[in-house]
Formats: structure tokens, sequence, C-alpha cells
């Protein structure tokens, strides 16, 4: 929707982006869509600085006050916009869980699923080099432990990453799973937890879903499954 107060910086092929408007659109929350080309550069010029001076998506300009990181974006916008509980709970406890998941996905998934991403697609592209397969290699080990701990202790007795219902901690952890699955790195095998979760969020998610990831899971095409993971 446009015209309105709030306006959403973002690319779709960027995890965090991706969150922040399934979050939105799941809620019928309405905002000025501001895409911003990655591949082109756009998070780079002087005018996007003006919105976030670090450069980087998503971004959120809400009548003029501004916010610059996902896991803040998500939690203002369902404080804001007292959306229902479980996006991210009012009791201090179930709170505790979903904040739990997030401060732990910086170092954890975030960050080794989006470095295999990097490794197998943005660094070749802007470098013109081949791609480096040891540090893939390398990387793909510190994923698979990632994953291997959702499957074993976040999912080990619950549905969702934070407890017994969807919130704000899953929307960031799905996105982050689909970016390295579009590169062929087969998230899913050997965790049936893991799948059935995936499968839970998406159908709660649609058709948003589907549309948010369009672009990105095309890159599918050029990378099949790994043989190795």
């Amino acid at each position: 929707m446009t015209g309105v107060g709030l306006k959403v910086y973002y690319d779709l092929m960027s995890q965090p982006s991706r969150a922040v408007v399934l979050f939105l659109k799941a809620n019928n929350i309405p905002f000025t869509p501001k895409p911003v080309a990655l591949r082109k550069g756009e998070h780079l010029g002087e005018e996007y600085g003006e919105t976030n001076p670090f450069h980087l998506v998503p971004a959120i300009d809400d009548n003029g006050f501004k916010i610059t990181e996902s896991v803040a974006i998500l939690k203002y916008l369902a404080d804001k916009h007292q959306v229902s509980d479980h996006w991210y709970p009012k009791d201090l406890k179930k709170r505790a869980q979903v904040d739990s998941y997030m401060a732990w996905q910086h170092l954890n998934l975030r960050m080794f699923g989006a470095m295999v991403f990097r490794t197998k697609v943005i660094i070749p592209r802007e470098t013109g080099e081949p791609m480096d397969t040891k540090k893939l290699a390398e990387f793909e080990v510190q994923l698979e432990t990632c994953l291997d701990k959702i499957e074993s202790i976040l999912l080990g007795k619950r549905p969702f990453l934070a407890g017994d219902e969807i919130s704000v901690a899953d929307l960031l952890g799905i996105c982050e799973l689909m970016q390295a699955y579009a590169v062929g790195h087969d998230v899913f095998r050997g965790r049936p937890k893991l799948d059935a979760w995936a499968k839970r969020v998406q159908a709660r998610l649609q058709p948003h879903f589907d549309q948010a990831h369009i672009h990105l899971l095309k890159l599918r095409e050029r990378f099949p499954p790994s043989a190795k993971f």
C-alpha cells in the first residue's frame, strides 16, 4: 500500500528485509514500499544514507522516526500496532524466549547462512574471481552445526523457534534458512523437525511467503542441491 506515513526500505534478496516485509503483510499494516536495489549499489548513495547512515537494509521511516536494524524494527512495529500477542509476547518469560533466539541467531544461523550465500553468489560477482571452495566448505560445516542445534534444541520439544506459536523469531529464522536453501544447501536433509517447522511457518505466511521469495528461489536453478549437504 502506498501513500502512508510508514516508509519501508528493503531489498527482497536480503533476509532481514524479507522478514520485515512479511511481518507487515501478515499483519495488514499499511506501508509505503521503498525498494533499494543492493545489486545496483543504491544503498551506498547519499540519499539513502540520510535514512540509514550504515547503508544497509532494511530501514524504516515512520513519519520522521527512523530505525535501521531488523530486530529493532520488528519489536517497534509489533508494539506500536498492537498485533496479535504471539508475534512478540507481552508476557515477560515468553518475550524472553523470542529475544533469546534473536540474540542467538546473529552469530549462528544468520552469520553462516549468509556467508554460504555470499561465498557462492555475491563475492564471485563482485570480484570476478572463482568461488573460494575452501572457505565455502568451512562455512557449510558451521552452518550444519547451527542447523543441528535448531533441530535438536530449539525445535526439540516445541513447534516454533520460541514456543508454541509463531513469532517474529520464526520470520527471521525462515528467511535466513531460505538464503542457504536457494543456493543448493540441503538444509532439511536428516532434519524432520526443521522441515516440518519450515512448512508450518510457510503455510502461516501465505500467499506473502511465496511472493517475497520468488526472485531468491530463482537461484535454485543455478545451484542444484549439494550432494554433500
